[in-house]
This record gives structure tokens, C-alpha cells and sequence, in this order.
């Protein structure tokens, strides 16, 4: 909640039908101003096998003649749909800015521009709420694939990225995508997309080649390459949306695409474990975090401004 002032977002990296019906995740809107949530494969696939609310469901579905996938998706569409409603008030009390539930296509589908853009529109009509946000990996099929999304009015998560190449890349495909869409004459007011820029990962794989180089420099850094990763691509984010292409789409209701922090659990333990959320602060960002970071920064998390 202190952080919402400071105009970021906090969203939660997590979602699974206890979590939904036990009444946790109403209490983290209530109480901790948590303004959307983020599911992937690999959370659903924990919730599943761990939460007995699916066992049931699951155990019919073996029954029925679908893929795994099929069943997948008819497990957790509807913790989903949950989510999203009970996003609903804020979404609506923001008018679009908050609220947000995201649900990824198959990452089987990572270089398949056309078969991303097919499940992204199966899903989103599947899920059939306003606040819904269909997750896009940021291949190169999978920005392609987001641009038309963008054009065709869906609200898109475009995910894992882990350059500066890949997040410019996704930012101006993301207005690619509306100028096709406002040139067509369909309204681009209501169009709203995350980049999701990743942190931890980041640090694991350059800290190791960081001391395998082993000088006192270069040990340094440890910990500090996904930062300054970060706060340079949020300078290009800014110079992007508040530059002249941009100000066109924004006089016709056009929102900016938000940077995503992600992967903000700190991996290793020598680390404070708020770090990736009390450095990377700032004006019109998110950061989605893990339920073991937000209790660390809810206990004692420092919250100022610092991008």
C-alpha cells in the first residue's frame, strides 16, 4: 500500500483456486493495495497438484477425451474469470488502469507468430472479461504476434524479456500495433498491455560469469546487473511514450505500455530479499511479486522513489 502513492502498481505472481476461495487474495486487495495478478504454466501446474479444490474437477476431465491442454485450460479459465471479477471493482474504479488478471498461451507456441495470435484470441474470448490480459513470450514470433494483438484490441502481458534489444523491440510494436488499429477507425482507448522485463534470472546467469572473471571489480557487480538493466530500459520508455509518435495515439485515448517488473524474488540469499522491489520504484510501473516478497517487504520494505 505505501507504494501505490509513488504511482507503481504491485500485482501478485500468483494464483490458484485456495487462494481465490479462501478469501487470501480479497484480503491482499483490501489490505495491501494489490492491483492485479500474473498466473503462469508453472503456477497453475504447483496449484494443481498441490491444492485438493482441483481434485475433482481433474478427475472428470481424465474421463472426457481432450488433450492435456484442453484440460489445462478448462481448470483454470475459470480461476481466471474469478480473478478478473474480483479485480472488477478496481478496474472499473480506475478506469482501466488496475485490475488486471493475465493468463499465458502455450509455450509450446513460442515461435509461432500465427498460433499465438489464434490461442490469444480462443482465450480471450474464453475468458471474456474486460480486465483480462493474454501472456505473450517476447520471441520474435511472439512480438509479432503481439503487434497484431495490439491491433486487434486485446489486452496483452508480452513477457520474458531479458535485453534492452527485446524491450524497445516490444515497446514500439506495441505502437505499431495501434496506429494499425486507429487507422483501421476502431478505438484504441481501451487498450492496455505490460512488458515484462525479468531481474533474478538476469543476476544468476551474470553473476556467475562475473566471478568466473574474479577480479575485485568484477565481483563488485555482482547483484547489480538487472538494475541497471532495468533503469535503462525505463529511460527509453520514457523517452518513447512522452516523444512525438507516441503523442498522436495519446490524443486519441491511447494509455502507454507499462514496463512489468518480474522475476523479482531474489535468488540468492546473500541478497536483501526486497531489493528488486525497493530499487526499481518509479512513475507508471508494476512490479508482480511472489508471496514470500511481498511479506518480506510488507515486514520490512522501504518504499521511495528511485528510478
Amino acid at each position: 500500500a505505501a507504494i501505490k502513492p509513488l504511482g507503481q502498481r504491485i500485482w501478485l505472481d500468483n494464483l490458484s483456486r485456495g487462494l481465490l476461495q479462501s478469501g487470501a487474495l480479497q484480503k491482499l486487495l483490501d489490505d495491501d493495495a494489490i492491483a492485479g495478478v500474473t498466473s503462469n504454466p508453472a503456477i497453475f501446474y504447483k496449484a494443481i497438484s498441490s491444492d485438493p479444490l482441483y481434485t475433482g474437477d481433474l478427475a472428470e476431465l481424465k474421463k472426457q477425451s481432450l488433450s492435456a491442454e484442453q484440460r489445462y485450460e478448462k481448470l483454470v479459465v475459470p480461476d481466471v474469470q474469478a480473478a478478473c471479477d474480483m479485480n472488477l471493482p478496481q478496474y472499473q474504479s480506475s478506469k482501466g488502469l488496475d485490475g488486471y488478471v493475465s493468463l499465458e498461451v502455450s509455450p509450446f507456441l513460442a515461435n509461432d507468430t500465427q498460433g499465438t495470435i489464434d490461442a490469444a484470441h480462443r482465450l480471450w474470448a474464453e475468458v471474456n472479461r474486460p480486465n483480462a490480459m493474454i501472456k505473450v513470450p517476447a520471441t520474435h514470433a511472439g512480438i509479432l504476434a503481439f503487434e497484431q494483438l495490439i491491433a486487434d484490441g486485446i489486452n496483452v502481458n508480452i513477457t520474458l524479456m531479458f535485453s534492452l534489444k527485446q524491450t524497445d523491440d516490444v515497446l514500439t510494436a506495441y505502437i505499431r500495433g495501434l496506429e494499425a488499429r486507429r487507422a483501421a477507425g476502431n478505438p484504441i482507448d481501451h487498450v492496455r498491455a505490460v512488458a515484462s522485463v525479468f531481474l533474478s534470472r538476469v543476476d544468476v546467469l551474470l553473476d556467475k560469469q562475473l566471478e568466473a572473471i574474479g577480479s575485485p571489480e568484477a565481483l563488485a557487480l555482482r547483484g547489480k546487473s538487472a538494475i541497471a538493466f532495468v533503469k535503462v530500459a525505463y529511460q527509453h520508455y520514457k523517452q518513447l511514450f512522452n516523444g512525438t509518435r507516441f503523442k498522436a495515439l495519446k490524443a486519441a485515448g491511447a494509455h502507454p505500455q507499462r514496463l512489468l517488473w518480474a522475476s523479482t524474488g531474489t535468488k540468492n540469499p546473500a541478497y536483501r530479499d526486497t531489493m528488486y522491489v525497493e530499487e526499481l520504484i518509479g512513475l507508471d510501473t508494476v512490479n508482480t511479486v511472489p508471496d514470500a516478497t511481498l511479506d518480506a517487504f510488507r515486514d520490512h520494505g522501504v518504499a521511495q522513489s528511485k528510478l
